[in-house]
């Protein structure tokens, strides 16, 4: 067995690539870069879950980032338990090859619970008092010790939020680097967010990307060299490239006042009421299921969709299966963007009436992805004193919210899911050893081979 190293450097695409990142430049030339053809949606939970198992969301089932969970009546984003993937893991077959065979899965999504040997992914402790602290859960569990100690805590409000920056990336390379030193996984599988960020805050044309670039090729180079030394194979991907946006489309808003949508009101503010709803859409980026309770309204809640400005395309059964997406989870409907649009959540006709947390970062109570916490309120006149002085409250046992997120969704400037027009401008596969790849591009789904192949040859 070969011992190989697979980054998820999340973003890059071969536009990208360049003389702002000497180690992922030096890779390609040294050895071999071929666009990587993604699935639909190309989104995190989605794309990751096609890498490991070689299926299409129809297969998997993670057919996005969340979906409505119908026997709950319930939307639930970012989940963590592996149970919800399935298929083969690339780990589960390559130990059926070689019982020897290890693997180290580190910040790759649905983490928990996962067959994989060694796990590492964000777990923050949510005290009674309303505080939430960073952590860890691990495998095995006294890893977590172990990081904290060797490493420091990890900085779990850089890694998503206004914060979301380079220390998140730096320490998950930090822990990966330890891991493959203590642990000597066959396969480890390392996850780095940064260059996620600066594309949604700026899009992908922004000069001031350069600096993001540099700093993840940094931490990238510092794993291909330990890598290198140790004589393994590297494998670099990406899971999606970012498009330039100009606008959001609010499906939700539009259902609303077509009196499909319904809510309920809580002390003044209003809560998606899913259960209760005609038709409402789980909105991913530039996808969105949406959900329509009774058949005799789909030609409605269609033609609805269609109307809308920024929407491309919306998918019926037939579309999804040949987009991959006929899976229960999915909506009755699929609404994709244009390239230069995206899917807010928002359901609110008036933001004196959204709900609290929507001022928030609070990835699992929103129904739907919401970039725009990646970003202060430009209204707010001291935003920083503001969540020191709100921190400093909650350290004294008073509950209080941090409410410094906008609501305005013309400040994202970059977006992904509907696979790219250009390869170029899409996600990409990087090899230290060019004799594995194909002519083509690499598709999404061949990948759990190509890590295979790298690990046990052709």
């Amino acid at each position: 067995m070969q011992r190989t190293l697979v980054l998820d450097v999340v973003g890059l695409t071969p536009d990208l690539i360049g003389e702002h990142t000497p180690n992922l430049r030096a890779l390609a030339r040294g050895g071999g870069l071929r666009p990587l053809a993604t699935v639909t949606p190309a989104v995190t939970c989605t794309v990751q879950s096609s890498l490991l198992t070689g299926l299409l969301p129809s297969g998997h089932g993670c057919v996005a980032n969340g979906w409505y969970f119908r026997d709950q009546s319930e939307v639930w984003f970012w989940r963590q338990s592996n149970r919800l993937v399935a298929g083969e893991k690339v780990w589960e077959a390559a130990r059926q090859r070689d019982p020897a065979f290890t693997c180290a899965k580190l910040f790759w999504w649905y983490n928990m619970y996962a067959s994989a040997d060694v796990t590492v992914t964000p777990r923050p402790m949510y005290p009674a008092d309303g505080r939430k602290l960073p952590d860890l859960y691990t495998q095995p569990a006294n890893l977590r010790e172990e990081l904290t100690e060797a490493i420091g805590s990890f900085p779990l409000f850089d890694f998503w939020g206004p914060r979301a920056g380079i220390a998140s990336s730096r320490w998950i390379g930090a822990a990966a680097e330890h891991v493959w030193r203590t642990q000597r996984p066959t396969l480890s599988l390392v996850y780095l967010p940064h260059l996620d960020y600066d594309l949604q805050r700026l899009g992908p044309r922004d000069p001031a990307l350069h600096r993001a670039l540099a700093e993840v090729d940094a931490v990238a180079g510092a794993l291909l060299e330990q890598a290198r030394r140790d004589g393994a194979h590297v494998i670099v991907l990406s899971e999606y490239g970012i498009t330039e946006v100009r606008g959001a489309v609010h499906p939700n808003r539009a259902l609303r006042q077509a009196g499909l949508l319904s809510v309920r009101t809580e002390l003044g503010r209003e809560l998606l009421d899913p259960g209760a709803s005609e038709a409402f859409a789980v909105s991913d980026h530039q996808l969105a299921h949406v959900y329509v309770r009774r058949p005799e309204r789909l030609a409605e809640v269609r033609a609805l969709l269609e109307r809308l400005p920024g929407v491309e395309r919306v998918l019926d059964d037939e579309g999804k299966r040949a987009s991959g997406l006929d899976h229960p989870r999915s909506g009755e409907l699929i609404a994709i963007s244009r390239a230069d649009h995206w899917f807010t959540y928002y359901y609110w006709l008036d933001d004196a009436r959204a709900p609290d947390f929507a001022r928030t970062v609070d990835i699992h109570r929103k129904p739907g992805y919401d970039p725009v916490e990646l970003f202060l309120d430009p209204k707010l006149p001291l935003p920083r004193i503001k969540i020191a002085w709100t921190l400093a409250r909650k350290k004294l046992g008073f509950r209080t919210l941090l409410d410094v997120i906008p609501l305005d969704a013309t400040l994202v400037k970059g977006s992904h899911g509907r696979p790219t027009d250009r390869p170029e401008e899409g996600p990409v596969f990087l090899t230290s050893a060019p004799e594995l790849l194909p002519d083509g591009a690499v598709a999404a789904t061949d990948v759990k081979a190509l890590i295979l192949a790298h690990v046990f040859g052709k």
